[in-house]
């Protein structure tokens, strides 16, 4: 494994940070080395990807415990492969925590044991993690991510006996699945009736088993499975992809594929609900006279006639420039929160006109404005 630094250190937090800390943490790297805004440079696309890796560990309880405890051979994907049911090719790996705990509560096909040990069960569900760019969250894409499930045998087609072969009436019970047991008590033999112990229930006994599933039936294989990420998912929530979890036994269906989508942060913008917020810097002049802008949206730029006499602080709306529904129709908007930039190190000759223009506005020094209207932009607009 090669050396890699640590997590905590590439975010630059403490390691009992908060959520909420490593978040913005790593919304600061995000927005200082994002390739958009540093174009051509190796070295911040090297930080970036960094700082992804980071955040993909901190962000999630599970992942980041496993860091805790033993560092990168806790959450490096070639550590402790094998079992069935692991997330990205990893290691088997049922635990996402308050994510995935009101599905995964039943035992073999979800609920109790049946009363026929020969009657139709369906699949256990498999579980998986995927990580998406915010604009993917958006706009839906597909992915495919990798499984350990259980699938039907092709060396028997799940019957478990080799082929050619067919399991034989169990000469314990007659192929009834149960035995009949005489029981001596105070008010005499009293007869009960058990699970056979040598057919366990089933009636048939397999006495040429399949070397391929040895007699099981069923076999662990990894495969990797392109899903549909719909638009308008959100951080952490999970879709369901049905029918692609382990196969059933006595031909039962197969269980589902529970996917968790985990969505890294926006450079700039910042998702509310279905709405998308974005601050947009201005300069002194921009907002004192307005301007022409090219706003950046998730469908790109649009222009934004930005009013003169705008102050800083004010919000406006661009209609339906937002996050798509999910599942539904309709999006979201993008709410602008314009900031503006107010001038600072001026020369000699740019305080001098600064002075000249407060005169002109009647602005006296030393005097607060506290009147809502009449303020500085006001006057220069007017």
């Amino acid at each position: 494994m090669e050396d890699k630094r640590d997590y905590y250190e590439v975010l630059g937090v403490q390691k009992g940070a908060s959520e909420d800390e490593i978040k913005k943490a790593y919304r600061k790297k995000a927005k200082e080395y994002h390739p958009d805004l540093n174009p051509g440079d190796a070295q911040a696309e090297a930080k970036f990807k960094e700082a992804n890796e980071a955040y993909e560990v901190l962000s999630d309880n599970q992942k980041r415990a496993r860091y805790d405890q033993f560092g990168h051979a806790g959450v490096d994907p070639n550590y402790g492969a094998g079992g069935a049911g692991g997330f990205g090719g990893g290691g088997f790996d049922f635990d996402l925590g308050d994510i995935f705990g009101s599905f995964f509560g039943g035992g073999f096909g979800g609920g109790g044991r049946q009363a026929n040990p020969n009657a139709p069960r369906r699949g256990e569900d498999v579980q998986a993690r995927v990580t998406i760019s915010f604009e993917d969250a958006a706009k839906g894409c597909k992915r495919t991510v990798d499984i350990n499930r259980v699938d039907t045998c092709t060396g028997c087609g799940g019957s478990g006996s080799k082929a050619g072969t067919s399991a034989k009436t169990c000469s314990e019970c007659g192929g009834r699945g149960y035995v009949t047991v005489d029981q001596r008590t105070p008010f005499g033999i009293m007869q009960t009736q058990k699970t056979c112990p040598k057919c366990s229930g089933k009636g048939k006994v397999i006495t040429d088993p399949c070397e391929k599933c040895h007699g099981a039936g069923r076999v662990s294989v990894k495969t990797s499975v392109e899903v549909n990420i719909p638009a308008g998912i959100d951080d952490r929530q999970v879709f369901n992809v049905r029918g692609a979890g382990n196969a059933g036994t006595n031909g039962g269906p197969k269980g589902d594929l529970k996917v968790a989508v985990f969505v890294r942060p926006h450079a700039h913008f910042e998702r509310d609900g279905y709405n998308v917020w974005l601050e947009q810097r201005v300069s002194y002049t921009q907002a004192a006279l307005g301007d022409s802008l090219r706003i950046p949206t998730l469908e790109g730029d649009v222009k934004f006639d930005l009013p003169a006499g705008t102050q800083s602080g004010t919000v406006f709306s661009l209609k339906g420039k937002g996050i798509q529904i999910l599942n539904g129709r309709g999006k979201g908007d993008q709410l602008v929160r314009i900031i503006v930039d107010i001038p600072k190190n001026l020369t000699q000759r740019q305080k001098e006109l600064m002075i000249e223009l407060e005169k002109e506005l009647g602005v006296k020094r030393g005097a607060p404005l506290n009147s809502k209207k009449g303020g500085f932009f006001d006057k220069f607009k007017n």
